[in-house]
């Protein structure tokens, strides 16, 4: 079975099993089978069909040869190669035991879900009786979460207590109030005019009694359970250095998040002191051309509480903003792009619920184009939103950053399906992150507010590659890892205390960024030097986005295929 279509077929049907073992993952990607499902993903029984999926899909693979695949079929094997071995390695620790947190876990995606919003279709009477019988499955997700933190506590593998204060609230907003006016009653309101007025009666019913009878209720146990069962065990240390296998679940993160077996803890940490030391003397350039008088922690103060860099009033006013961003880089655009996703494009504030804990995010449209890519930005004050790095967020987040990867990938027609929804961290934050250096080709950083912003930014990627491992592996404290970054940067202290709580609950992610751009930026150089005036940026951003998501050195061998192939034609 070595031949280019049998592969294809294989694809396919781990694209179908895929998604019905993770029913989430297919509703964002627009695929409407599985919306009345709810993985129990921290189940027992749902580790051991995990396990099962991967190594069987594994196995599977070595009946392949690759060397007689056609190319892209040759990076899909390496791609499942790494997809198996990186999720086998992860059920090979106990995660499942610290199931929520105050940023990533599945309770904050069900409540984007809910708000009828988000990828959760509401357009047809199957669809509102699909999401009745998905919020069952969560109600049994929330009640095997309390069982399995119980087990945690027995063993003293739970959260720190700073986290799980920030958890409190969030259960608690969900478990009182009037049902109307609750955020899982949302969809009721958006009842199209054209259902039979029977089910509108049903509907209204159901979801009435889902919210009265099973939602603030689990939302009540939740936030009981957290304060009065789980805060009191909770740890007041910061990093995974606080587990029995810590060292090994660190290394694991960071294998996972910057898709590399050739980094270890002290090897970031080294690199982000280096990096850390190179943006400081570039900051200290800007601070001398606004003429600003004393040292850089001073100038970061007076950037931080400047209130011209303050001018909202209203989080609309802060919309606006980032549109008008938009609006004035569209002309630069091609000159750097000559593929944009069809995909439509808006900016939203991110839900009240969940904005006093969130950072500004990306959420991918859907396959078909009936959902835009949204930019989330959290607006829990308008008049404290500094807009001195607005410009350089919209890079990222938004354009050409994450819309432009995400959506090209979703929108490409010669990458099978799996390789549509996957995601590597260090590739997709890496561009991003290589992203907001193009502001300046873009039109972009003229102010020099807006370019230490930009800078501001990349400092912090690179404190991350300090912080993180400083916390999971060198003793660190929370305190210790706020300190250094108040050191060297700009961002105001609420901000750096939500960052370090994120490192604090997803360990090895916030590296992904740091280390994706450096490699983005090692190849484009490379490209430049080795091409000379042959070089086309366009072609070069082409052949970057053109496979998608894949690990830092598959983009690598395939950058420097293209430099060869294209300098052999030139000669």
């Amino acid at each position: 079975m070595n031949d280019n279509k049998s592969f294809a077929n294989f694809l396919h049907k781990y694209y179908d099993n895929y998604l019905e073992l993770d029913p989430l993952a297919a509703t964002y990607a627009g695929d409407s089978r599985f919306n009345h499902l709810f993985p129990n993903s921290i189940s027992a029984e749902y580790k051991e069909r995990a396990k099962t999926f991967y190594q069987n899909t594994l196995n599977k693979l070595t009946t392949f040869d690759k060397n007689l695949l056609n190319e892209t079929d040759q990076t899909s094997h390496e791609v499942l190669q790494w997809e198996c071995e990186i999720a086998l390695e992860g059920l090979s620790f106990s995660r499942e035991l610290t199931p929520i947190d105050q940023m990533w876990s599945t309770n904050l995606v069900v409540g984007q879900l809910a708000c009828g919003a988000s990828a959760q279709p509401f357009k047809s009477p199957k669809d509102y009786d699909n999401w009745l019988m998905r919020v069952d499955g969560y109600i049994a997700w929330c009640n095997t979460a309390i069982e399995n933190m119980r087990k945690g506590m027995d063993i003293g593998f739970v959260l720190p207590k700073v986290l799980i204060k920030k958890v409190i609230p969030q259960f608690a907003a969900l478990s009182k109030g009037n049902v109307e006016d609750h955020l899982f009653y949302k969809p009721v309101k958006m009842l199209p005019d054209d259902f039979p007025e029977s089910d509108k009666i049903r509907i209204k019913a159901a979801y009435t009694d889902m919210v009265a009878e099973k939602i603030i209720p689990i939302n009540k146990k939740l936030a009981d359970f957290f304060e009065n069962e789980y805060l009191p065990a909770g740890r007041e240390t910061a990093g995974f250095d606080a587990y029995e296998k810590g060292a090994e679940m660190y290394q694991y993160s960071i294998k996972k998040y910057t898709s590399t077996v050739d980094l270890n803890a002290n090897d970031i940490y080294e690199l982000g002191l280096k990096e850390v030391a190179r943006l400081r003397s570039e900051m200290e350039k800007v601070k001398n051309e606004i003429g600003f008088e004393g040292d850089l922690k001073a100038f970061f103060d007076f950037v931080r509480n400047k209130k011209e860099l303050m001018p909202f009033t209203e989080p609309q006013q802060i919309i606006d903003n980032y549109n008008a961003i938009h609006e004035r880089m569209l002309p630069q655009l091609d000159k750097l792009f000559d593929k944009r996703p069809k995909s439509p494009f808006e900016v939203r504030r991110t839900e009240e619920f969940r904005e006093k804990s969130a950072s500004a995010e990306y959420s991918l449209g859907s396959i078909d184009g009936t959902r835009p890519g949204v930019f989330y930005i959290p607006i829990p004050d308008a008049t404290k939103h500094n807009i001195y790095s607005d410009e350089d967020l919209f890079l990222h987040e938004a354009i050409p950053g994450h819309h432009y990867q995400l959506s090209l990938q979703q929108e490409n027609k010669n990458l099978p399906a799996i390789r549509k929804i996957i995601w590597y961290s260090a590739y997709g934050e890496g561009w991003a992150l290589y992203c907001e250096s193009l502001g300046k080709e873009l039109g972009l950083y003229t102010d020099p507010y807006q370019y230490f912003g930009m800078l501001g930014a990349e400092m912090h990627r690179a404190i991350r590659l300090v912080v993180d491992p400083a916390l999971h592996t060198k003793g660190w404290t929370r305190e210790d890892a706020i300190k250094y970054s108040v050191e060297n940067q700009a961002d105001p202290l609420d901000i750096i205390e939500s960052e370090i709580e994120r490192y604090m609950a997803n360990p090895g992610q916030a590296l992904s960024y740091k280390i994706g751009q450096i490699k983005m930026l090692e190849l484009r150089a490379f490209a430049e030097k080795e091409m000379g005036e042959n070089f086309d940026v366009k072609e070069f951003h082409n052949i970057v986005l053109e496979p998608g998501c894949i690990p830092l050195k598959v983009l690598e061998r395939k950058i420097k295929n293209w430099v060869a192939a294209s300098n052999a034609v030139a000669s």
